[in-house]
């Protein structure tokens, strides 16, 4: 097993002994290292996912593919449900049935322009974020699978509070997990507005 400790930012998603037994680069011993593992993965799955507006991603394949190409380098389980309950997210059984119906929800949202596209993103967004499919990286997937959303309907990218949301001190991750809890509470507008900041 390796060496490697992690620390969790806030809102981060601690992961269990066994979940961090599926590292793949055994050399990386520090944060800083996974950190930079990870940020190059995900600049790769980025390219691809937002490379093409002919995505069909509004369903269960792509979004665990996405993940899969988001992790595959630095971890055995990226693209697969998480086997044990987090801090955060529904039960690990209810997952596959709670992410069918946010896909569904998310194409009637677009199809009939039930909200404009800012709030449709940002409601899907925070569904995804609260079904916490994965073991770790739900935050930064749901980002990612939103922007995909964003790009294959023509619509503009979302800033994100314009910062890096991994860092734990930056007052762009504090806003965003604060609009996160506003949502969870049914007020989306913290992060209508968080998102084109």
């Amino acid at each position: 097993m390796s060496k490697l400790e992690i620390q969790y930012p806030p809102g981060g998603t601690p992961l269990d002994p066994n979940e961090l037994g599926g590292l793949i680069p055994k050399y990386i011993t520090t944060q800083g290292e996974l950190n930079r593992h990870e940020r190059e993965n995900i600049v790769e799955a980025a390219d691809w996912a937002l490379g093409s507006t002919s995505h069909d991603c509004l369903n269960i394949t792509f979004c665990f593919d996405l993940h899969k190409r988001m992790f595959a380098k630095v971890w055995k389980w990226a693209g697969q449900v998480r086997l044990s309950d987090k801090n955060i997210g529904v039960p690990k059984e209810q997952i596959i049935m709670k992410l069918k119906p946010l896909f569904d929800d998310t194409a009637y949202w677009i199809e009939n322009e039930t909200y404009n596209f800012d709030e449709i993103g940002a409601r899907f967004h925070h569904r995804l974020v609260s079904i916490h499919a994965f073991p770790n990286g739900n935050g930064r997937h749901a980002r990612l699978m939103t922007e995909v959303i964003q790009t294959v309907n023509g619509e503009r990218p979302f800033t994100w509070g314009s910062s890096d949301l991994y860092d734990s001190e930056s007052e762009a991750r504090k806003d965003y997990l604060a609009a996160l809890r506003q949502a969870d509470q049914g007020n989306y507008q913290a992060l209508i507005e968080f998102v084109r900041s």
